[in-house]
């Protein structure tokens, strides 16, 4: 048990050593913050804001057609009918948050691992699909 914690401690070291600003290191091992980690964590902050914005949009055009619906048969009802336009914005709104987030996390090809690289890809498919 001691050893599986002085080997997990010891790969911590590593990994925070190689990450950092030592260049030496990181030719060393360059599997722990490659290039296109960066390209991932792109693709996860582009995913939140056009998946999330996608569904918005479908969103606001299903409830404008209530809204025209709502005012040819009940025209003193337009201003309730209004809330699901607001709802269906706010969805594009916490796409654009998520991807304000993640791509301020990114940071240069020396300090941005593959898992930081695959976690923004999963939050932003997340956050993105969901509001799709």
């Amino acid at each position: 048990h001691e050893k599986v914690l002085t080997l997990t401690l010891a790969l911590h070291v590593v990994v925070v050593v190689v990450c950092g600003n030592e260049m030496d290191l990181l030719l060393a091992a360059p599997d722990y913050c490659p290039p296109s980690a960066a390209f991932f964590g792109m693709i996860g902050c582009s995913a939140a804001l056009v998946f999330a914005n996608l569904g918005a949009a479908y969103g606001t055009a299903k409830s404008g057609v209530g809204i025209a619906a709502c005012g040819v048969m009940k025209p003193e009802a337009i201003m309730k009918s209004i809330i699901p336009v607001v709802m269906a914005g706010i969805l594009g709104i916490y796409g654009l948050i998520i991807a304000v987030i993640i791509g301020t996390k990114i940071t240069g090809p020396t300090t941005y691992s593959s898992f930081q690289g695959y976690a923004h890809l999963a939050a932003g498919l997340a956050v993105g699909l969901s509001g799709l």
